[in-house]
């Protein structure tokens, strides 16, 4: 992403900040409103350097883009993550609040770099409503907690991959590989058996109109179906 963008898309009236440490660059964060009708911002961007891991730059950077958004007239921002990832899932929907809302398969067609290269780039979209009462208590330090003891699991996991469920509960489970990043690399069969997995169970749930209400920090997806 150029200086030369971002300079155009904050002149333009939409959202790019950055968090720094002293001089340093440690953190960035960009989005740009939707169609009128929709009343959102698409939040493309918001990544923190690797060195500052415990200091909450992201969260950080997450309450700012909030507070300017509703200082904006504006009460939802939506962005994208890869559904595979436990840590950004937990980031998104259990301390953020924020609730996927589509599943998208392949969104962003093949990509080169060394996160996603050869996989595929499923994404959920994920709408985070500004003004919800579970997105306030988060943003003040009080997330809901997922009870998820005794749910049945749609997909379950395995040291041999995922394992596919036959549950038909109100509430159930799906769960995503605790680190497919590393997985990536030491077992790319596997983690591609994941993509199809999720995919079909969770984005079949989200199809057939289930919802997505929490994400367990050990790697659980609870979907009220």
């Amino acid at each position: 992403m150029s200086i030369e963008l971002l300079r155009a898309l904050s002149k333009a009236g939409n959202y790019v900040a950055a968090a720094f440490d002293g001089s340093e660059l440690v953190g960035a964060c960009f989005g740009f409103f939707t169609a009128p009708h929709t009343g959102a911002l698409h939040s493309h961007v918001a990544a923190a350097s690797p060195t500052t891991v415990g200091r909450h730059v992201g969260y950080a950077l997450k309450l700012h883009q909030r507070a300017w958004t509703l200082r904006h007239g504006v009460g939802m921002i939506e962005w994208t993550f890869d559904p595979l990832i436990a840590r950004n899932a937990y980031f998104n929907i259990g301390k953020l609040g924020g609730r996927p809302a589509e599943y998208l398969p392949n969104f962003y067609g093949g990509m080169t770099d060394g996160i996603n290269a050869g996989d595929d780039s499923d994404r959920l979209l994920l709408r985070w409503n500004l003004d919800a009462p579970e997105v306030a208590a988060a943003c003040a330090g009080v997330p809901q907690v997922a009870d998820i003891r005794a749910l049945p699991e749609a997909l379950g996991r395995s040291d041999n991959g995922p394992v596919e469920g036959k549950s038909s509960g109100e509430l159930v489970l799906v769960a995503v590989p605790t680190d497919v990043e590393r997985l990536r690399v030491t077992d790319p069969g596997q983690a591609r058996q994941w993509r199809k997995a999720v995919r079909e169970v969770l984005g079949g749930l989200l199809a057939d109109g289930a919802q997505v209400i929490g994400f367990d920090r050990g790697g659980w997806y609870v979907v009220r179906r």
